[in-house]
């Protein structure tokens, strides 16, 4: 079995998401015959890097409301990530370009380490309030991992790997993907939004129950919207 998760570093519900996922995967009695993809979509490819703006201004100035309530807003996802055993530091995160830590992702992809990746950046990101858009913070925290820094360097100083975030926005737009965190089950089930771990574990179920114990597994071109849940999501 195959999941793809469609995601952005920038997402805050794209970790809470991720974390679900994860919990309701290990629930799941054959979890040793799913494979995980993560593939990127970048929300916003014109996000400043060094703004100075702390995440309260950035919601303020982006959907032009005041700074307060973009602080209660944050406040009350902040308390969400907290019920599902996740720390987000939001008033000393440092908001930032996703896209460098997208193509990193790759790479770290080509050395069997995509996941822990995953999970370090974003825990970088929303818990630790390291700055994702520095090439020398991705290069520390890539060789945390065991990878080599000065190569991490080298695909920062080039555009190596941005073909990959392309093909991977036009293949999530081509099945209809307008937030993220977007996961596609085997190509058929499309699951939108930082879902319960419950929901992830019974969707995992049924497609185990009808393409696998039945035997009736069908290839198809995309997933099928019909079987599609939404939840919270971070736009375009």
């Amino acid at each position: 079995m195959k999941v793809e998760i469609w995601s952005d570093f920038a997402c805050p519900f794209c970790y809470i998401g991720k974390h679900n996922f994860e919990i309701g995967l290990e629930q799941f009695e054959h979890k040793e015959k799913v494979e995980v993809v993560f593939r990127s979509f970048q929300l916003d490819p014109y996000a400043k890097k060094n703004t100075g703006m702390d995440i309260h201004q950035v919601l303020s100035s982006k959907h032009g409301i005041p700074y307060e309530n973009a602080k209660e807003m944050n406040n009350n996802l902040k308390q969400h990530a907290k019920k599902v055993g996740l720390d987000y530091q939001l008033d000393t995160m440092i908001p930032t370009n996703s896209y460098d830590a997208l193509r990193l992702s790759y790479y770290a992809k080509e050395n069997g380490k995509m996941k822990e990746y995953m999970d370090r950046i974003m825990k970088a990101y929303f818990t630790d309030s390291l700055d994702i858009g520095d090439p020398a913070t991705l290069a520390q925290l890539v060789s945390e991992l065991g990878l080599n820094a000065n190569e991490t360097l080298d695909v920062l100083a080039n555009d190596k790997y941005s073909e990959n975030i392309t093909a991977d926005k036009a293949e999530g737009t081509k099945i209809g993907i307008q937030g993220v965190p977007f996961f596609v089950v085997d190509n058929k089930y499309a699951i939108s939004g930082a879902q319960s771990n419950q929901v992830f574990s019974e969707i995992l179920q049924q497609v185990w129950n009808e393409d696998y114990v039945n035997n009736k597994a069908e290839e198809q071109s995309e997933p099928s919207l019909d079987n599609y849940c939404s939840d919270g999501t971070c736009k375009f």
